[in-house]
């Protein structure tokens, strides 16, 4: 298994088109070696600031098992999450969720999952917004994409696609051999029905889970959106309990 690559900086951004409206977020995690890895997803309807929020949640949740450095830079153009994270949030929780006037915090969901997911080598920047940053306008090309109901093409590096908690050994042959073929599609036939079944009885199933059977790394669930299309079913983020996110299966009409 491949050593994850030293992070550099992180980067995020939010976009919304109407403030409330169609909703998409970015994040760009840059390494030492010159490679990078992003992540982006949509919200039907949204607002900016929530879209700022899960660009951040997003990308802490995907670092959350990995290896990281004493300090990490990330950078945000939203003074609302930056001062949220790094000042508001102690009163806020002091007070019951409410803030200094006594209302309740806007958003508080997603404060609360940032608040769980944020760690101390997290190094929270300010930066202006179109200021010509590499890292601040590629996530915001992301955020616009998705919002605008696009699928941007997200470069994400060789290293980080064969980064996995399985040691299992992989298949190093170029032309599998037909009995492999027809194991493979066993197994897929098998999974299909699996997912229908998941779908017809309306049971939930966590992120994790939702990734075992898509046979992909969490964060590719986590970074879609709240709703989205795989294969035959209709995805649907339901709610969270707890660090987990639940979701729902619907079969598609064929």
């Amino acid at each position: 298994m491949p050593a994850f690559p030293e992070i550099e900086s992180i980067y995020t951004d939010g976009a919304c088109s109407g403030n409330p409206g169609p909703g998409g977020w970015g994040s760009v995690i840059y390494f030492s070696d010159g490679s990078c890895y992003e992540i982006g997803g949509a919200d039907p309807q949204t607002t900016n600031n929530r879209m700022e929020l899960q660009a951040a949640i997003a990308i802490l949740e995907f670092l959350q098992d990995k290896p990281l450095p004493k300090s990490v830079p990330l950078y945000t153009d939203s003074e609302y999450v930056r001062n949220g994270i790094t000042k508001w949030l102690v009163g806020w929780k002091r007070k019951g969720w409410k803030t200094a006037k006594g209302q309740p915090v806007l958003n508080q969901d997603l404060w609360q999952q940032l608040d769980q997911l944020n760690d101390s080598c997290i190094d929270w920047r300010y930066i202006r917004a179109h200021a010509g940053h590499q890292g601040n306008e590629r996530c915001d090309q992301i955020a616009r994409a998705f919002a605008q109901r696009q699928t941007p093409n997200l470069h994400q590096t060789t290293t980080m696609a064969d980064f996995s908690d399985s040691n299992s050994p992989t298949d190093q042959s170029d032309h599998p051999s037909s009995e492999s073929r027809v194991s493979h599609l066993q197994d897929l036939i098998e999974t299909l029905e699996i997912a229908d079944h998941i779908a017809k009885q309306g049971y939930l199933i966590s992120s994790s889970e939702l990734a075992d059977l898509m046979a992909v790394h969490a964060n590719a669930v986590t970074s879609r959106g709240d709703e989205w299309v795989w294969r035959n079913w209709l995805i649907s983020r339901v709610r969270r309990e707890g660090n987990q996110i639940l979701w729902q299966l619907e079969r598609l009409n064929s």
